[in-house]
């Protein structure tokens, strides 16, 4: 696990976020907004070198990390790295899906045994090992003065976390793990403070290209708001931090107003 981080290692009062999968949709539009509220912002992929990810480095002083977040060792490495550098995350978003183009939309009888591991070694078992550092790092921090909440963990998952579609046994599969996890999660440590959520997106989505249009690489281009803009999806993982604890809410789906669902 290697750090190309440019912040000052001296930690003060900001909260720290640590987003895990890195790219030009919900990753990058959490770090932008997180980083203009003047959180101190962790971004961890595997290729930290993606030009999108050099920008947010370069325009948003978001610190950027190396890590194979189904590897246990580079997962235990990266929240080390990001205490040492920044402090503890009290804000932690697990925002990989773990699908391949190799493995999505395979009947049953023609699905490569290695690549469904894949799938859940990348989506489910990768989200499993961000949420149990996440956990011990929370709970071994101290809550802020007169506030019982120690953090939050958001799961971002898809609708196949609810039905699993024909030809997409492997996804669905990882799927319903994830949120099998974040429930269990959430049932355990939403008590000692811990706000747990799982968010699955029943939708494309697309995400601002340079002419300011959105766009999905399988759904094309965005018209009239029918896929979801990630800048949105940010607002309402902050918006689910900032809750108040009489109020925290386990799972939200989000969908555009014209999804057929």
């Amino acid at each position: 696990m290697t750090s190309t981080n440019q912040a000052n290692s001296s930690h003060n009062d900001a909260e720290v976020a640590l987003i895990v999968g890195g790219g030009p949709g919900v990753s990058s539009s959490c770090a932008r907004l997180f980083a203009s509220q003047g959180m101190k912002v962790a971004v961890a992929a595997r290729t930290p070198d993606k030009p999108v990810l050099q920008t947010l480095q370069a325009e948003h002083k978001v610190n950027l990390y190396a890590c194979d977040a189904s590897d246990p060792q580079s997962v235990a490495a990266l929240f080390e790295s990001v205490t040492a550098d920044l402090g503890r995350p009290r804000l932690v978003v697990h925002n990989i899906d773990g699908r391949t183009v190799d493995i999505f939309r395979k009947e049953i009888t023609e699905a490569d045994t290695s690549l469904v591991a894949d799938v859940l070694r990348n989506s489910a078992f990768s989200a499993f090992l961000v949420g149990q550092q996440a956990a011990i790092s929370m709970l071994a921090g101290d809550a802020p003065e007169g506030d019982q909440h120690r953090g939050t963990i958001i799961f971002t998952n898809a609708s196949a976390a609810f039905k699993g579609y024909p030809k997409s046994g492997a996804f669905a599969m990882s799927s319903h793990a994830k949120a099998g996890l974040a429930q269990s999660m959430a049932r355990e440590l939403m008590p000692k403070g811990i706000h747990v959520a799982h968010v699955p997106i029943d939708t494309a989505i697309g995400w601002t290209q340079e002419d300011g249009s959105r766009w999905h690489r399988l759904a094309g281009t965005a018209v009239d708001d029918n896929m979801s803009d990630p800048s949105y999806i940010a607002d309402t993982y902050l918006h689910l931090h900032r809750q108040h604890r009489s109020t925290w809410t386990f799972e939200m789906v989000v969908r555009p107003w014209v999804e057929t669902w």
